[in-house]
């Protein structure tokens, strides 16, 4: 049988021996990867926020705000952000367009929209895209973060942060994101994708309260009998299953299980007074599966990885999870085939990009969110979109 076959899923925690690496330098050697082992044209299009051109071109643009002096490779972050956007620009045509099966944050056209809409404050490209909540808001349409109508709030969100000044825009956003969220409260419980009713962060109920509340705040009263329900799925073990009627304990990682459980319930838990204490509850019991299972041995990465699970713990045990998010322990990790690799090693959710965003939280002490799914992200970036516009190409550079 091939090594392969005899992987764990995760390795022993030594909890007993906590350790830090330097997270700014960590930062930088993340960085310096990202761009030179993938470099802007060799991305393919696709992904929108969660993996491809686009994510990574998001992450420079947040990460120029806070770092607006450091150079990667002799280039400032929002050169970066602006030649991965204009990999993915040069692609538009190739991409099929936001479809009732795909209007979450993976989609390419309503991200870049956002984007644009964002940081040029451009009125007609948030136009654009509220006049996709009718593909949205159709009965077929899915509810999750990642292909449905929960990564479209985030999306509205994003933009509706440039607009504050801006009545009649502003109230546009606002018409849009309260159709979308009709839409959502009106479809029958439990809310599935693909047949399956999922619990999880990417495609299931936790995603969908998390969104919708970080949305308008005064929904959360709607959504306590379906948050609580959630809650009582909890093993034992404090992690949760990845759909319902529960299975095996299988993973604890982002996207399903544990860590985007505790992770969505820390950004939400204010608004949910009535289920304060079982909130608390969880989380505790959550992180306790984090510790003891949450070390996976696949490519660390924010979505099923180490580094989001790093996310949803606190100080010293999320930096202790970081020391194995380093270059040096990712190639030991392989060499000793105990590693399975990424299928998008560059991407923001799946791969480099988002260890630079777990380094990035480490480095400033940030609030311990996922980019692209949390609070949203302020982007006042011109610039860079005008930058993009003007490229040729990366080798432009």
């Amino acid at each position: 049988m091939s090594g392969t076959q005899h992987r764990p899923k995760y390795f022993k925690n030594d909890a007993d021996n906590i350790t830090r690496r330097d997270p700014h330098k960590q930062l930088i050697a993340s960085l310096t990867r990202l761009v030179t082992n993938y470099p802007p044209d060799t991305i393919p299009p696709g992904g929108g926020l969660y993996y491809g051109p686009v994510s990574i071109a998001y992450l420079f643009m947040v990460l120029q705000q806070m770092y607006s002096d450091l150079l990667i490779e002799e280039y400032p972050m929002g050169t970066w952000s602006a030649v991965y956007l204009k990999q993915a620009e040069d692609h538009m045509r190739e991409y099929p367009g936001p479809s009732t099966n795909k209007c979450g944050v993976n989609d390419d056209i309503m991200a870049m929209l956002a984007i644009g809409a964002a940081t040029a404050k451009d009125k007609d490209m948030a136009k654009e895209l509220c006049d996709y909540s009718a593909i949205v808001a159709d009965e077929e349409a899915g509810n999750e973060w990642l292909y449905g109508r929960a990564g479209y709030l985030y999306l509205l969100r994003l933009v509706k942060a440039s607009f504050q000044d801006d009545k009649k825009t502003l109230d546009m956003i606002e018409d849009t994101t309260d159709d979308v969220i009709d839409a959502i409260m009106d479809s029958p419980r439990p809310w599935k994708w693909h047949g399956k009713a999922y619990l999880g962060a990417v495609h299931g109920s936790i995603g969908i309260i998390t969104q919708v509340v970080l949305t308008d705040p005064e929904m959360a009263p709607k959504l306590e009998a379906d948050l609580g329900a959630l809650l009582s799925y909890q093993y034992d073990g404090g992690n949760w299953p990845s759909s319902i009627p529960p299975g095996k304990d299988r993973l604890v990682q982002f996207c399903h299980g544990a860590p985007g459980v505790v992770s969505s319930l820390l950004s939400i838990r204010e608004h949910f007074p009535n289920l304060r204490d079982k909130i608390d509850r969880a989380i505790r019991k959550g992180r306790e599966a984090i510790l003891e299972r949450g070390l996976l041995t696949k490519e660390p990465c924010l979505c099923h990885g180490i580094s989001g699970n790093a996310l949803a713990l606190e100080d010293e045990k999320f930096e202790h999870f970081l020391t194995y998010t380093t270059g040096h322990e990712i190639k030991a990790m392989e060499k000793d085939n105990m590693m399975e690799k990424s299928d998008d090693p560059s991407s923001l959710y799946c791969g480099e990009a988002g260890r630079a965003w777990a380094w990035t939280v480490a480095d400033k002490d940030l609030e311990k969110r996922f980019i692209g799914y949390g609070a949203t992200e302020k982007l006042s970036l011109l610039k860079i979109w005008k930058m993009m516009l003007t490229l040729g190409s990366y080798n432009d550079l």
